[in-house]
């Protein structure tokens, strides 16, 4: 096997839910990321976001969490079941970070998303992929 191959592997064996599977533990979050690199082809790890929800009657978005994405891509616990209440929530990607961090310009500083309760993001320098998860 060699050296670029172990790590693609494992990397599926996470996904899969193998035995290297440690970091992906449960989610009892019922809101839910998963950001991929598209540029890498590999989990985008390290990647700063901020869950905000919009407070009545003030119109406001407030923050509820600052988190980074794990091995996978993902961020785990997001959001506890107990503190999860109707509403409109808003998870924004600081992406720009993301890229400089890796030495790479990219078009969009940040992403932001609204309203869904799994979020995939598919993200390259020059692009980014939202749709309706499961």
């Amino acid at each position: 096997m060699s050296s670029r191959t172990a790590p693609r592997l494992m990397t599926l064996q996470r996904h899969l839910g193998g035995p290297q599977a440690g970091n992906m533990a449960t989610e009892s979050s019922p809101l839910t990321t998963h950001v991929l690199d598209t540029a890498s082809g590999l989990p985008a790890q390290g990647l700063c976001l901020r869950l905000c929800r919009l407070e009545a009657p003030s119109q406001q978005w407030m923050e509820l969490r600052t988190s980074y994405t794990n091995l996978d891509g993902r961020c785990p616990g997001l959001l506890t079941q107990s503190q999860m209440k109707p509403g409109t929530y808003k998870l924004s990607f600081d992406t720009e970070r993301y890229w400089k961090e890796r030495g790479q310009e990219s078009f969009y500083p940040y992403v932001e998303e609204t309203q869904k309760f799994h979020v995939p993001l598919l993200l390259s320098p020059w692009s980014y992929t939202t749709y309706r998860g499961s």
